[in-house]
């Protein structure tokens, strides 16, 4: 029995979702003509009562578009510095807008609004560059799947009008944040101008993402997918994937977060385990101590038994729940983990 744990992204879709997929109707998406495509926008704007919607190939393109309309080159953003923006868009920041990040000394991923306004450079001093975006990372990867607390981002709002400030939420792994922390997305879509969502990691989806904001923002948004090469035709076929997973696959990551804490009780037990990162998701982020067992050795020791994690860099090694990992895998994995 293989167990991949990498990342929420290894999923395959399930019966009803290959069902979906099966029986869309489609058109052609880059003349807006692929119902499928068009309806799951409507949903999604509906969902964050936000105007408009865009369906986009990746995560990190959708990411991308968003920074590119809120900015110009030579602009400067703000981001905590694990933000997944800078570090795991292969610096699209700078190549795709001529954009530099701000990077701030968060906790777990997460900024405070006084360490957002101590980033803002003077916008008179025309030395530095000129700041014009704020980005928010919800659920926080590096952080451990960490979910920020709303009277915080509504802090970080408020100090973002103060200084005529774009505020873009990525929020690839929002859906995981909502269910933990029994919010809702409206009250996301009314705090941020422009927000990215991504169903392929915790939905289960085997492509996509959406980018929602107004009408203004998705018609801009449009044409630089359309720059970024992210156009796709009869797209519908994944959108009907999408839709399927927003009616019967976001209840379901309250199970990911479970088995996620139920892993991070069992590591903490080891002896050879550092550290564990506080479990608020489905990510888990963990050091092993070097004097004991290298974190290359633990990772080879895994595999050995076909169970697969991956590196986080600095040391920190991550596993993530998600919907392939079954009941069975989980017994089977907490057995292995006690023997090691």
């Amino acid at each position: 029995m293989e167990i991949n744990l990498i990342s929420d992204t290894v999923t395959k879709p399930t019966p009803g979702m290959l069902d979906a997929m099966l029986s869309a109707e489609v058109g052609d998406d880059v003349f807006k003509a692929d119902p499928s495509v068009n309806a799951l926008e409507e949903k999604v704007a509906r969902m964050f009562n936000k105007e408009a919607a865009l369906f986009f190939p990746s995560g990190t393109m959708t990411n991308q578009t968003a920074i590119k309309l809120h900015t110009n080159a030579g602009d400067q953003l703000i981001c905590d510095k694990y933000a997944h923006i800078y570090n795991y868009e292969g610096g699209g920041v700078s190549f795709n807008s001529g954009v530099s990040c701000k990077l701030v000394d968060g906790h777990r991923g997460m900024m405070t609004a006084e360490q957002v306004e101590a980033a803002i450079n003077p916008p008179d001093f025309y030395h530095s560059p000129l700041t014009t975006l704020v980005c928010i990372e919800n659920t926080a990867n590096k952080g451990g799947g960490a979910c920020w607390k709303f009277e915080e981002l509504k802090r970080i709002k408020k100090i973002c009008a103060e200084h005529d400030l774009s505020y873009h939420l990525d929020g690839a792994r929002l859906w995981n944040a909502l269910v933990a922390k029994k919010e809702t997305a409206d009250q996301y879509g009314d705090l941020f101008d422009t927000i990215s969502v991504c169903l392929s990691k915790g939905l289960g989806c085997p492509v996509g993402s959406v980018l929602v904001g107004s009408v203004s923002d998705i018609e801009k948004a449009l044409r630089i997918r359309k720059v970024f090469g992210g156009g796709m035709r009869q797209a519908g076929f994944l959108a009907a994937a999408a839709s399927y997973a927003l009616e019967h696959q976001v209840e379901r990551l309250a199970a990911d977060h479970k088995k996620a804490k139920e892993l991070g009780v069992v590591l903490e037990g080891l002896s050879f385990i550092k550290k564990v990162e506080p479990i608020e998701t489905n990510i888990i982020i963990f050091e092993i101590d070097n004097a004991k067992m290298s974190s290359e050795s633990f990772v080879e020791k895994l595999k050995e038994k076909n169970v697969h994690i991956i590196g986080m860099g600095q040391g920190k090694l991550r596993i993530v729940t998600h919907l392939d990992y079954t009941d069975d895998m989980h017994a089977s994995f907490i057995a292995l983990l006690q023997k090691l």
